[in-house]
């Protein structure tokens, strides 16, 4: 399969973090004759410096024009000043609505070589913890129509039956392919977009008997991920509760370093990046954990490529390297083997062989 893929490292740790994503997916395209272009872009903080906007219209356009997007993280303090519709993470809001990425897939799966991590009694993941969360990315109250006077404010939360309809159909797929079980969540006693977004749900349900579909409202899953995680398998739900609520799922695996995500819209095309921050304080210092960046490649070839294979290639050599015992220092624990973000890559792509 030949490749051609837009490489979006972005600001503070996301070079480094994306070098070895990259030094890896070159290992797998090599292991099964994949050829890989890459186009090398500029968005975030280090767009700002080089062209004064977060996004440059050469970014935007040259990604379309590829088969996915390989994103490592943008923002940092030295932007904290700019205006607010300069800020870097104006990057992201534009790549999203500007690409079409409607659904957000954000992982949560414990590893059991790093269960010592997790902050919830070790009876409440016993067995292990892989859930999965589907966000509407688009949609709801980041991009309803602001107002702003000197003593009042609004943001207003507005979806379409279409819009719930589409990332309701991305969910119950992806539901299918792991355990049949679908949790869609809400605030559907107060607000009436939940209520279409249930009343919508359950009639894409009618074309999913297989899936077991259960409803709950957002403050209780909030409640329920931190009591019984393990009940939850496929997590459907809005942006801004999406957005929280995945945050939440993370923290449950002890560390942000490991997770990736992935942006898709209705075709193949998809944006990966892993869901942690820039991190600019060890930018550049061989300290940042990159596992989340080259699971997030694992995720593109799965979902843009169909490459299964060559995911779960990916997935076992992670597994592996940390059975080896390699940890960055954020999943450091006595008894383990510290290293670097160079020597974490090449411990992946070492464990890729032939």
């Amino acid at each position: 399969m030949n490749i051609r893929l837009a490489l979006i490292p972005g600001d503070g740790i996301g070079p480094d973090i994306v070098s070895e994503a990259v030094r890896v997916l070159d290992r797998v395209a090599e292991k099964y004759g994949h050829s890989v272009r890459y186009e090398r872009l500029t968005a975030g903080g280090a767009a700002i410096d080089e062209t004064g906007a977060p996004l440059p219209e050469k970014t935007l356009r040259t990604a379309e024009e590829c088969d996915a997007v390989l994103l490592g993280a943008v923002g940092g303090p030295k932007w904290d000043n700019v205006p607010s519709e300069l800020r870097p993470e104006k990057a992201l809001l534009g790549l999203r609505g500007g690409l079409g990425l409607f659904c957000n897939l954000r992982p949560a799966l414990l590893y059991p070589q790093l269960a010592s991590a997790c902050p919830l009694r070790s009876e409440l993941v016993e067995g292990g913890l892989d859930l999965m969360v589907v966000r509407e990315l688009t949609g709801g109250i980041y991009f309803g129509a602001k107002e702003r006077t000197e003593d009042r404010a609004s943001d207003v939360m507005s979806y379409t039956k279409e819009e719930i309809r589409r990332i309701a159909i991305k969910a119950f797929e992806i539901a299918r392919k792991r355990s049949c079980r679908l949790t869609s969540v809400d605030k559907a006693n107060i607000l009436e977009t939940s209520r279409l977004w249930r009343a919508t749900v359950n009639e894409v349900a009618a074309s999913y008997p297989d899936v077991e579909v259960s409803h709950l409202y957002v403050d209780n899953a909030a409640m329920q991920l931190v009591r019984n995680p393990r009940q939850f398998d496929v997590i459907l739900t809005e942006n801004m509760f999406g957005d929280i609520l995945s945050d939440e799922a993370s923290m449950i695996t002890g560390s942000i370093g490991m997770l990736p995500s992935a942006s898709l819209r209705s075709d193949s095309f998809g944006m990966y990046e892993p869901i942690h921050g820039s991190a600019p304080d060890i930018a550049g210092q061989d300290k940042a954990n990159p596992l989340a960046t080259i699971l997030s490649v694992s995720m593109m070839l799965r979902y843009s490529f169909s490459l299964a294979q060559e995911a779960d290639e990916i997935e076992k050599a992670v597994g592996l390297t940390l059975d080896q015992g390699w940890r960055t220092a954020d999943i450091f624990t006595q008894g383990t083997r510290l290293c670097g973000t160079k020597a974490m890559g090449q411990a992946v792509a070492g464990n890729i062989r032939d």
